[in-house]
């Protein structure tokens, strides 16, 4: 796919995800490839990529003399990281970050701890120098420098578990990192408890002290939810 046909199919699919996610094209509402195709001046062979992306995604669904039908909400794969980023951005923002922070909240503090018992000399170095980075770039609002430091730390956290599965929602966890900070759900400075807390389970994690990571991150989760309670109620 070329530069260009890349960039159409890029603003397809966004433009279709977010308004399949927003609710504007409901479940059970039936998109005809031709109609697309006149909508966003693109070919039907465009149309027909998007879709079948959309289908990976468990969006919609693709039949003949029917069409492409909006499959129902509990049957999309809320953990593809695209839908989540389309989530975010549409008017039921506050519910969605409350339920990724409740799913983090569950599964972090475990990874956390064991991480204490399974992380490697390089995984403690790296988790070590992404919590000064995020100690560096805490003050001036400097988010976007934060944000890749946090993203950083957490998927070490969750790889250093030894758990694939928990490895598995690093990009999960990126999306909701990356959407807090991309739709202002974040303070102009992150809070100075929650920065030192990161400094203080990379130290646990160095340490092998299992019980004091999995406390200390359980601590950054419930900061998360309180600060959704101010930013986004």
């Amino acid at each position: 796919m070329s530069t260009e046909g890349h960039g159409l199919h890029t603003h397809v699919l966004d433009s279709l995800g977010l308004a399949i996610t927003a609710g504007e094209c409901p479940p059970g509402s039936v998109l005809r490839t031709d109609e697309l195709a006149e909508r966003f001046d693109v070919s039907r062979t465009v149309v027909r990529e998007v879709v079948r992306v959309l289908e990976s995604m468990h969006l919609v669904e693709s039949r003949r003399r029917v069409g492409v039908t909006v499959r129902p909400t509990a049957e999309w794969n809320v953990y593809d990281p695209r839908v989540i980023r389309w989530r975010l951005a549409g008017a039921d923002r506050p519910r969605q970050l409350r339920s990724l922070t409740v799913l983090r909240s569950a599964i972090e503090p475990v990874a956390a701890g064991l991480a204490a018992r399974n992380a490697t000399p390089e995984q403690c170095a790296a988790l070590t120098e992404c919590a000064l980075g995020m100690v560096a770039t805490s003050r001036g609002q400097q988010l976007e420098g934060y944000l890749k430091h946090d993203i950083a730390f957490h998927r070490i956290v969750l790889n250093a578990s030894g758990n694939e599965m928990f490895a598995r929602l690093g990009d999960v966890v990126a999306e909701v990192l990356t959407g807090r900070t991309h739709h202002q759900v974040m303070f102009e400075d992150p809070d100075p408890a929650a920065v030192t807390l990161h400094v203080q389970v990379a130290e646990a994690v160095r340490e092998g002290d299992a019980d004091r990571a999995e406390r200390l991150t359980r601590e950054i989760a419930v900061g998360a939810l309180q600060e959704l309670d101010v930013l986004a109620p």
